[in-house]
């Protein structure tokens, strides 16, 4: 689930003698922020995966007194292009029936058959029959005409009526845990949006997520709730990969392109179906179908795809984690069939987000990608489709007999044979009780912390831990036991464990490390990132690279010294064949000892042994740097996040992201004239970048050159017409300049494409404030106030206008 894009605003000369009582707020930039959701996909760099060639720790000294200046990082090799999949690599599913029949009869009954599409009768899985949906100040009414044509009107308590149509469906309510359905709307930008009115089907009853606005997850719409609680209200999440936005990646349809489209001005947005086809997991079957149709396919050992019976464990489960997986992009543009880790990184959530607890539980919200702590995974050989159908998405044994059921022992006791011959014996509960369910115990439904408990949304837990009922307890996790036995206390439950099982299993180190962190930075060396000449990196990778994140952000980005004992671990950590781990080990290295003459000649050596991963390696070590950059940069350390980002830039020179957020810092530090030479480096490397262009504008104006400036927000309105923040920042202007006129055209073209954006109606309302059109002014600030409601300016506006207007 992707959280909301953010915003922050920059310091501007003071108000003019004829601004109102309320003075104009300074003008608004769009800070690209490394770690927000949405601009880890504006991380367009390449990336590959392939074989590591071998790599030497180097130890912390070198050959000559040679000088750290004096120690030059090798260029790029740009060797493993990611592979590339186009659109036109795809076929359809309706394509593979005629010879696959009966694989595509389980999968068109499938919950993936049947994850979503175009809104008919049969899909909407809620009645739209005019029953309205009440929010405290507006009524939206859900209806379906006589042709058959979905729709919601929204009457809002002070505005015009609006109809946004339902273009498309979203899910099915197919979840055990708590199933829901989403509804689809194009919106004028050419975007598919989320509208913010889902459907729950266990709990009968409509909800919006609040999150990033009143904080209180996922709640039913009530006449307690105001709609701008809602936080994709106005529709404001996009379907598809678009950095601009808050998105769900693709992942709810299948082969789904979103882009900017240059020559319309406005974005394309296109996707084979809502539901997730065959090529979703086989990759394009083109080529396929033109091999078996030639009749070439019986001689020849080429089927024209990957035959996804062969592939290793990792590479099994890299199929299903292009959906079940909370990931960061690294570069956009995949489709089903290329490599997930081209594009996608699954560990480096784990920097800044956290999503996972250290022993792999859910701590905010994810998906199936804590399967990787499970030791059936780290100890066996354990995939998905192991215990998934992946045609029925019904359940089987690891032999793929089928099983009667999701809760079916089978899915453990064709490994676990000894378990099924004395089932009581180990369960210590009645064989046909839930207690002798092994899922119960050790895959018990636990509710996403991050929606709240309002809406039910429980996910069966693939960490597949043991039940520890009093360490749970402490994690603030309901236990397995506690599901079932609510009246007994933790301390209660874990004291029968005892009695029952004895002393229990103990954490992995590389866990129980993370667990007694503190804030010591000398004990926390070893228990984050493991004692040296230890193999936790390669026996538990995703914990392994957990604990080096924590350091990373707790100590590194914060700007703490690296200790010899950190940095040799570090040193033996960027050993590791593992690109992730290896990554940030080197990171690391960079920014907390990249001055000193024997690290930078490790890194040196690194990078030019790294080939043929070196893409790979790079991506993921300048985004590393670039969370550096912005920790120190959201800490007002502008000077430190420079150099962050002046390291990033070592390692992928010319990057257009890391040279706009270079030039952001650099302009908040007060360095004018070097953020704007940066920013002109940033829209050379990628010209389509409007908001590159607002921010240059920015900078621009604060040294006083405002004629540039209007031409920068200017270009960024003719790249995108509908970017809100170059109106808004001309409309500044104009204000400023007492040109009201230009000014509020501006400001009701911003609220017209995105009324979110509060300032924008507080300063509509300053301006028709000094024309004396109190009761407009009155009607901004009031719309102003639905997105801010704590904003003291706008609420010392309103009392003044509601007193002008009695």
């Amino acid at each position: 689930m992707a959280k909301k894009r953010k915003a922050t605003t920059k310091s501007t000369p003071g108000a003019r003698r004829d601004s109102p009582a309320h003075p104009a707020p300074p003008s608004r930039e769009f800070r690209s922020t490394w770690r927000s959701p949405w601009f880890r996909l504006a991380i367009a760099v390449a990336l590959v995966s392939t074989v590591a060639a071998a790599i030497f720790l180097i130890a912390n000294r070198t050959s000559r007194n040679q000088t750290a200046s004096e120690i030059d990082l090798p260029a790029a090799s740009e060797t493993g292009n990611p592979r590339t999949v186009v659109r036109t690599d795809f076929a359809g599913s309706s394509a593979c029936a005629s010879c696959h029949s009966a694989q595509y009869a389980m999968w068109s009954e499938s919950t993936h058959g049947r994850a979503g599409g175009e809104p008919t009768r049969s899909s909407v899985i809620v009645p739209f029959d005019g029953r309205p949906i009440r929010f405290r100040d507006a009524v939206v009414t859900p209806t379906v005409s006589a042709g058959g044509e979905f729709s919601f009107t929204i009457a809002q308590d002070g505005h015009d009526i609006r109809v946004l149509p339902v273009d498309g469906v979203v899910g099915g309510g197919h979840m055990e845990g708590g199933g829901t359905q989403g509804f689809l709307s194009r919106a004028a930008d050419g975007t598919l949006r989320f509208l913010p009115f889902d459907y729950s089907r266990h709990e009968r009853v409509w909800f919006c997520n609040t999150s990033s606005r009143a904080s209180k997850g996922w709640q039913p719409i009530t006449p307690n709730l105001s709609i701008a609680d809602c936080g994709d209200w106005p529709p404001s999440r996009v379907f598809g990969d678009v950095p601009r936005f808050a998105n769900c990646q693709g992942c709810h349809g299948s082969q789904v392109v979103t882009q900017f489209d240059t020559t319309r001005g406005q974005y394309t947005s296109s996707h084979t179906t809502l539901a997730i086809n065959c090529e979703s997991c086989h990759g394009p079957g083109k080529r396929h179908i033109e091999l078996a149709e030639s009749g070439r396919i019986a001689r020849s050992s080429d089927i024209g795809m990957t035959a996804l019976a062969t592939l290793n464990k990792d590479q099994s489960l890299q199929v299903c984690f292009a959906c079940h997986a909370v990931k960061d992009q690294l570069r956009p543009g995949y489709l089903s069939g290329a490599l997930l880790t081209d594009y996608y990184s699954l560990d480096f959530p784990s920097l800044g987000d956290r999503p996972l607890l250290p022993d792999g539980r859910v701590r905010t919200f994810a998906y199936q990608e804590n399967h990787r702590y499970s030791d059936c995974y780290l100890s066996g050989s354990m995939t998905c489709t192991d215990c998934h159908d992946p045609h029925s998405q019904k359940y089987r044994d690891v032999n793929g007999a089928p099983l009667v059921g999701r809760f079916s022992n089978g899915q453990c006791t064709s490994c676990h044979v000894s378990k099924a011959e004395r089932l009581e014996t180990h369960t210590r509960h009645p064989a046909r009780s839930l207690g002798s369910q092994c899922v119960s115990c050790h895959m018990p439904y636990l509710q996403q912390p991050e929606l709240g408990d309002a809406i039910r949304y429980a996910r069966a837990d693939h960490s597949i831990p043991i039940p520890r009922p009093a360490f749970d307890s402490s994690l603030g996790i309901r236990s397995a036991c506690q599901q079932c036995h609510s009246d007994r206390s933790a301390a209660d439950l874990q004291a029968q464990m005892t009695a029952w099982y004895g002393a229990t299993k103990p954490h992995k180190p590389v866990i129980a490390g993370q667990l007694r962190a503190t804030s010591d930075l000398n004990k926390d060396a070893s228990l984050l990132l493991g004692e040296p000449r230890t193999k936790s990196d390669r026996t538990h990778r995703a914990a392994q690279f957990a604990g080096m994140s924590r350091f990373f952000e707790d100590y590194l980005a914060s700007g703490t010294q690296l200790g010899t004992k950190a940095e040799d671990r570090l040193q033996e950590l960027a050993e590791s064949d593992d690109i992730e781990i290896r990554s940030l080990a080197l990171a690391s290295l960079h920014l907390a000892s990249g001055d000193s003459p024997g690290v930078r000649k490790l890194l040196a050596r690194m990078l030019t042994s790294a080939a043929p991963r070196d893409r790979a390696l790079r991506d993921r070590w300048a985004l590393a740097l670039g969370f550096a950059g912005d920790a120190y940069a959201g800490q007002g350390r502008f000077a430190e996040a420079i150099t962050a980002y002046r390291k990033a830039l070592e390692i992928r020179p010319g990057n257009a992201a890391i040279l706009l957020a270079l030039a952001n810092a650099e302009r908040d530090s007060g360095d004018l004239p070097a953020s704007a030479e940066h920013y002109r480096q940033s829209l050379a490397a990628d010209p389509v970048q409007p908001l590159a262009l607002v921010n240059l504008g920015i900078a621009l104006e604060a040294g006083g050159d405002t004629a540039s400036a209007i031409e920068a927000f200017n270009r960024a309105t003719a790249l995108n017409s509908r970017e809100p923040l170059a109106h808004y920042n001309l409309a500044n202007i104009y204000y400023r300049r007492g040109d009201l006129a230009r000014a509020i055209s501006l400001y009701r073209q911003v609220v017209a494409i995105d009324p979110s954006i509060a300032q924008a109606h507080f300063n509509l309302a300053r301006a028709l404030i000094l024309r004396r059109e109190y009761r407009d002014a009155l009607k901004s600030a009031r719309y102003g106030l639905e997105f801010a409601p704590n904003d003291a300016t706008g609420q010392a506006m309103l009392r003044d206008l509601e007193r002008a207007v009695r």
